[in-house]
């Protein structure tokens, strides 16, 4: 029996049980094996009175919810091995605390992902500077990235599922890169409840492109404790060290004999407190690995990550390089989320789906130069199972 059907099976009976006994099932649950149409309700305005909207997707037991604002994901409900629904994205319930308070929640980021030393890069011979908005670098595209941009958004069906196409024009100049970007992402759940983002992107002028996602999980649940007993597997060989700035150093590192040694399952939390010099930049671990698999054409294998209480288990595919792997270092208790628990350290991970950190200032890495006439495209899939 494959994952997917057992998955199926589970949902079928968790529903058909609690509707002998008289019980609604979950929602997620009474959609299992079929979709429903995405629903769009209100979720609030922004200071200029721009509309935001929050938009619910069911498929195959899984259920998603997503904001105009930013693309964000602020919910993703899933079963456990007994067919409880916990969401597993750290996130809010009111979009003032995402305006606000949000380090990235369940965000699309760009226009590129990660860190550009300095803010600056030269492209072409011309340098261009991005805002500093990470000490003396830029991150994640800016302080007004595409997580605080409103989204144009169209649901649809398809034969691979229902969904979301989100779409946003960048506009020349904008947080200082060249060109008008015009993105299109694609979120998509399919019959057996994976999560799929397909990224798109052209440019009027020759640029530097990098998106990503950046959910932060808890497969035990939002707000229920730290993840350091999640098992993980990232399918790396290779790491890139940075400086006390969280730049990297140009190095490919191996991981074997460090902290970032994940070929074998091992739980987030086992090294954690090693006094490794990279850890001590980090606070715990924000790197990049080099996935063995390199840029492929399909979405190939890159992490596993299995939550043993619940059973809950995350497969990500991709076709990018690198895969950043956060530990949650800089969640520090300031606020509470949407379970109204407040997020500590290691309360969350996220798993980056991208191309390396300031590439375009390391002529080693892989490109992320876009120019006019070629497409950016990359895709990556989230597959959930129970044990």
């Amino acid at each position: 029996m494959t994952p997917s059907t057992s998955r199926r099976s589970m949902l079928a009976a968790t529903a058909g049980g609690l509707a002998a006994a008289g019980l609604a099932a979950p929602a997620a649950a009474r959609t299992a094996g079929r979709p429903t149409r995405p629903f769009r309700e209100p979720f609030g305005r922004l200071a200029d009175g721009t509309r935001v909207d929050r938009w619910t997707l069911a498929n195959g037991g899984t259920r998603i919810r997503v904001l105009s604002y930013g693309g964000i994901v602020q919910s993703l409900e899933l079963p456990d091995r007994r067919g409880g629904y916990a969401n597993v994205s750290l996130g809010f319930e009111n979009l003032d605390d995402y305006v606000a308070l949000s380090p990235y929640f369940g965000a699309l980021i760009g226009r590129y992902g990660n860190r550009i030393d300095s803010g600056r890069f030269t492209l072409d011979g011309r340098t261009y500077q991005l805002p500093l908005n990470d000490g003396d670098h830029s991150l994640h595209g800016g302080d007004k990235g595409f997580d605080k941009r409103v989204w144009d958004v169209e649901p649809f069906t398809s034969a691979a599922g229902v969904g979301l196409t989100l779409r946003y024009v960048s506009g020349d100049g904008e947080m200082g890169y060249p060109g008008a970007l015009a993105t299109r992402v694609d979120y998509t759940l399919t019959a057996d409840g994976d999560w799929r983002i397909d990224y798109a992107a052209t440019t009027s002028a020759p640029t530097v492109v990098n998106l990503t996602s950046h959910v932060y999980f808890n497969l035990a649940g939002e707000g229920s404790g730290d993840v350091h007993g999640h098992e993980m597997k990232i399918a790396a060989s290779r790491y890139t060290p940075v400086d006390q700035g969280l730049i990297p150093t140009g190095e490919l590192a191996p991981v074997a004999r460090t902290p970032f040694d994940f070929r074998r399952p091992k739980e987030v939390g086992a090294d954690l407190r090693d006094g490794h010099e990279q850890l001590l930049y980090a606070k715990g671990i924000d790197h990049n690995f080099v996935l063995d698999k390199g840029i492929t054409r399909a979405p190939e294998r890159a992490a596993t990550v299995r939550e043993p209480s619940s059973g809950r288990t995350m497969t990500i595919r991709t076709t990018e390089p690198g895969l950043q792997f956060y530990s949650g270092n800089f969640l520090d208790g300031s606020f509470a989320g949407a379970s109204g628990r407040v997020y500590r350290q290691g309360d969350a991970f996220c798993l980056e789906t991208q191309h390396f950190p300031d590439s375009p200032n390391q002529p080693s890495f892989p490109s992320t130069v876009l120019r006019p006439g070629d497409t950016y495209r990359s895709t990556t899939v989230h597959s959930f199972d129970t044990d």
